[in-house]
């Protein structure tokens, strides 16, 4: 039985997540799935990535995220070029006429809400300088700790990977991502809209109707929703699963397990409910498992799909409760 406090913990959850899903789709229009898929994940206190051909409006949805929340935001154009002191930042020396001292200056990755568009284009070994402060929202430089600003979220654009300059990322950085979010071309009513909102003399403009309290709020609340042990058996089945399939050449980790179970969560409280149910967890699969499995080269032949993949795993972890009822 849900209690009169929580209760009301969930209307106001509601109630926020809607505010913040609306103002954003007055500028990134046709795409309420992504935009849902991407406040769960940052509720959740994970990290996206965010694929999708060139034009699709990648960056746009996560500068509109930032400028409808009062959250500190850093951006890093990744280039080939790109060094990691670029990313966290690096030790100077500072002579001021009186004294000398080294001094660390902070780099864009100290903020709220960062940005690393189109990730994919610098090379791994600047790629992997994100590594500790995704993990531990931290950076290391220099042998001193810096710790990142709560809440920390790094939201990722990417190319696919077959155009022309990028690099895959590894598969350590790719299961540090909560989800992974397609963007598609949008449909012809959809195009048409864009072009007038987007192509007249004024603008959608955005303020911001969530501050960083409620951010904090709303995250500590989404971690308080109970999962009953069916729902974790149900993950645990679908993970096993995942590496039995004879198509897949790695299944997730026990960090795709802990993902799932969180994005549920996030679906759970967006749709009104106080706890997990079985739909929560299906519609967290394809986004949380489509970047942690590595497909065989049987699959690659067959012309296979990761989610084609992680549908015939939901059909075979349903399967056993089925048979049981």
């Amino acid at each position: 039985m849900v209690n009169q406090e929580r209760r009301l913990s969930l209307a106001g959850f509601n109630e926020r997540f809607d505010r913040l899903k609306q103002m954003i789709g007055t500028v990134v229009l046709g795409q309420e799935g992504v935009v849902e898929d991407m406040l769960v994940a940052v509720l959740a206190r994970g990290h996206v990535l965010i694929e999708g051909a060139p034009g699709l409006g990648k960056t746009r949805l996560v500068r509109t995220f930032a400028d409808a929340t009062e959250l500190d935001f850093g951006r890093i154009q990744f280039t080939p070029d790109l060094m990691p002191a670029d990313v966290t930042g690096t030790t100077v020396f500072i002579d001021d006429g009186r004294n000398t001292r080294f001094e660390f200056q902070p780099g864009p990755v100290f903020a709220n809400v960062l940005l690393a568009d189109e990730i994919n284009r610098a090379t791994p070994r600047t790629q992997s300088a994100l590594l500790e402060a995704m993990q531990e929202n931290a950076v290391t430089v220099a042998g001193k700790r810096y710790a990142l600003p709560e809440p920390f979220t790094t939201l990722a654009t990417q190319n696919p990977l077959e155009m022309e300059g990028t690099y895959p990322l590894p598969e350590a950085q790719l299961d540090r991502f909560l989800v992974k979010i397609l963007i598609n071309r949008p449909d012809a009513a959809t195009l048409r809209n864009i072009l007038l909102s987007t192509t007249g003399s004024e603008e959608p403009q955005v303020h911001a109707v969530f501050r960083r309290a409620e951010m904090l709020e709303l995250q500590a609340l989404l971690r308080a929703v109970p999962v009953a042990d069916s729902a974790l058996d149900w993950v645990v089945r679908l993970i096993e699963a995942s590496h039995a399939h004879p198509l897949l050449r790695l299944g997730a980790s026990p960090r795709g397990a802990q993902a799932i179970t969180l994005a549920a969560k996030g679906y759970a409280l967006a749709s009104g409910r106080p706890n997990v149910e079985l739909e929560d967890l299906r519609r967290a699969a394809a986004p949380v498992l489509r970047h942690r499995l590595l497909l065989s080269f049987e699959a690659e032949v067959e012309g296979a799909s990761t989610d084609d993949i992680i549908q015939e795993l939901l059909e075979q972890t349903d399967r056993p409760a089925r048979t049981r009822a």
